[in-house]
Formats: C-alpha cells, sequence, structure tokens
C-alpha cells in the first residue's frame, strides 16, 4: 500500500470509489473504506453521528451529546474518539468542552458509495 493512500481516512477513502451498483470495489478499496462502515455499524456511533449531524449548526457539545445516553463518560468519548478516525467528525477544544462537527463531505462520500442520489 502506498503511503498516500495510507494517509487517508476511511471517509477520504471512500470518496475515491464508485457507487456500489457501478462496479465492484477492488479488495484494496474494499479494505479501505470497511473500517468507516465498522464506524458507523454500532448503534450508538450511529446515533452519536445523527445527533451531531441534525444538532444545530452542525455541531454538538460532547456535554449534550453525554445526556443522551445512558452511558458512562468515558464510553462516549471512546465512540467518539473511533467516529473521528474514521474521519466522520472534527473536533475543535474550548475550555473544558469539545464540540463535534460532521464532516459533510464523509457522509456525501458514503451516500455516493451506497449510491444515494438526493430526494
Amino acid at each position: 500500500m502506498s503511503t498516500a493512500l495510507a494517509l487517508l481516512t476511511p471517509a477520504d477513502s471512500a470518496a475515491c470509489c464508485s457507487p456500489l451498483s457501478a462496479q465492484p470495489l477492488t479488495t484494496e478499496q474494499a479494505e479501505q473504506v470497511a473500517p468507516l462502515m465498522k464506524a458507523l455499524a454500532d448503534p450508538v456511533r450511529l446515533r452519536l453521528m445523527s445527533l451531531i449531524a441534525s444538532h444545530d449548526g452542525g455541531e454538538a457539545c460532547v456535554c449534550d451529546l453525554n445526556d443522551a445516553f445512558d452511558l458512562s463518560q468515558p464510553t462516549i468519548s471512546h465512540h467518539l474518539k473511533v467516529l473521528h478516525e474514521a474521519g466522520l467528525v472534527d473536533r475543535d477544544k474550548r475550555g473544558v468542552w469539545v464540540y463535534y462537527r460532521a464532516r459533510q463531505q464523509a457522509l456525501a462520500a458514503i451516500g455516493a458509495l451506497i449510491g444515494c442520489t438526493p430526494i
């Protein structure tokens, strides 16, 4: 695998692939995109992604996200870290709080990969 590909997040990798219905993924493409799909395959992470993306301004404070679950703060932080490492969210620390923003280009890449068209 080239070093340039290794620097891509899974979300960035999804952007380079044709829709699944257009042509089969290569083994390399599937290996690059699988971590993105794994990141979203967990119900907590999928819900976190939805909460962040639908929050006013597309950004949510971790304090708001913690209150939406009956889970410990370290567990929520772990799930947010997985989303961040997959390239699905960006984060900014402001004082004691961390704010998460959905990466719209990552969401668009997922939609393009699975062949979604805007409604």
